[in-house]
């Protein structure tokens, strides 16, 4: 029997890799001959970093850049077995668990790390970036990290613009002229299943501000900012890309990585590329997928439910395995064979997250003993 266990982590509690590990000891003790393969999975939030470096291979680089709240903090980008690829994850330069709940604040943070580590895999040579697009703290546009890459944002006043999501409204004139040269040369492959757009109802500030500690106040100022900040540019360029797909992503950062040239995609699709999800799927009789709060939203483009269309496209039979469900959690009886939540009683989510090993374990085991039944075949 062959078995793919692709989840996406269960943000929180556990990462991809160790819900992968959890169900594949799981399947073991019920199917010890049996061929198991592991594949973390992201959408390029939280864990993308880990997936690749767990399926293909590769190294680590640490580095210390400006965080969030404009402080140094020590990081890390990836780069691919391949030598070429980098890959940046932004949860881990300016993500949003990196600021305190007390201090979140989208006027105070900044994307300007992000320009930093850019700089330095460039000057080593790189020239493919593959961004991790989601989880940040920002709501700037992108305007730190543009500027760390030597653009420069000019006040009314003649002043270089501070790099902090408060400022934005205050750019009078855009230079791309000073733009790192390298810059150019760059390939930007932008991993987001977020396509808001950067302003209006839909775009960044309404719809991912609050969550970032924005106040209603703070969520009008700053939509208004960001329109302001893009028709500045856009005039400047003779482009637009504010209304493109995916522009709101991240605070506005996939608006900035258009600006450079960067290419909007599937997060699961590009994962699903470099560790060669398909290819391994083809052979597969099982799959097992999962995230940590299965709904509704899962049918749109999310890590399960990508993995289940390939899954059904080659006759393989998709199962998910979720920390929970949420609202219209029944539609997605459509796409699986079954569908498991790990809580086995009454409990608290803080009781969840803090058993959720336990809990996937014994849930796994469960639905590896069904299948395992339903194999046997009679005589």
């Amino acid at each position: 029997m062959n078995i793919v266990i692709a989840p996406d982590s269960y943000k929180g509690s556990l990462t991809a890799i160790e819900v992968g590990t959890t169900i594949q000891k799981a399947f073991l003790s019920e199917f010890p001959q049996a061929s198991i393969e592991v594949i973390p999975m992201a959408d390029g939030g939280e864990g993308t970093l880990d997936a690749f470096i767990y399926a293909v291979g590769g190294e680590r680089v640490p580095i210390e850049v400006t965080g969030p709240l404009g402080d140094k903090i020590e990081t890390e980008y990836g780069v691919l077995n391949d030598r070429k690829t980098v890959v940046i994850e932004i949860a881990k330069i300016v993500g949003l668990p990196m600021v305190p709940p007390e201090k979140r604040d989208p006027y105070k943070t900044t994307s300007y790390g992000i320009g930093e580590v850019i700089i330095h895999a460039m000057e080593k040579g790189y020239r493919q970036f593959i961004i991790g697009l989601g989880g940040s703290a920002t709501n700037d546009g992108g305007l730190g990290m543009l500027q760390a890459l030597g653009a420069a944002f000019i006040d009314s006043n003649g002043q270089i613009v501070k790099p902090f999501g408060e400022f934005v409204k205050e750019i009078a004139i855009a230079d791309f002229s000073s733009l790192h040269p390298l810059v150019k040369e760059c390939q930007f492959q932008i991993a987001s299943d977020v396509d808001n757009p950067l302003c209006g109802e839909r775009g960044a500030s309404h719809v991912f501000g609050p969550q970032k500690g924005a106040t209603p106040r703070q969520v009008f100022e700053l939509d208004k900012a960001l329109d302001h900040y893009a028709n500045v540019i856009e005039k400047k360029i003779g482009k637009s890309y504010k209304n493109v797909k995916g522009a709101g992503a991240a605070g506005g950062l996939g608006y900035a990585f258009l600006l450079l040239g960067g290419k909007m995609m599937s997060g699961s699709r590009i994962v699903a590329e470099v560790t060669q999800l398909e290819e391994k799927i083809k052979k597969a009789d099982w799959v097992i997928t999962g995230e940590g709060q299965s709904d509704f939203q899962t049918l749109y483009g999310k890590v399960p439910s990508y993995v289940a269309a390939i899954s059904r496209q080659y006759e393989a039979k998709p199962i998910l395995i979720s920390g929970g469900f949420g609202t219209g959690y029944e539609q997605l009886y459509e796409n699986f064979v079954s569908c498991h939540s790990i809580t086995n009683g009454p409990m608290s989510l803080e009781q969840c997250m803090e058993q959720a090993k336990e809990l996937l374990f014994t849930q796994a085991k469960n639905v590896a003993r069904l299948i395992r039944a339903a194999s046997v075949k009679k005589v």
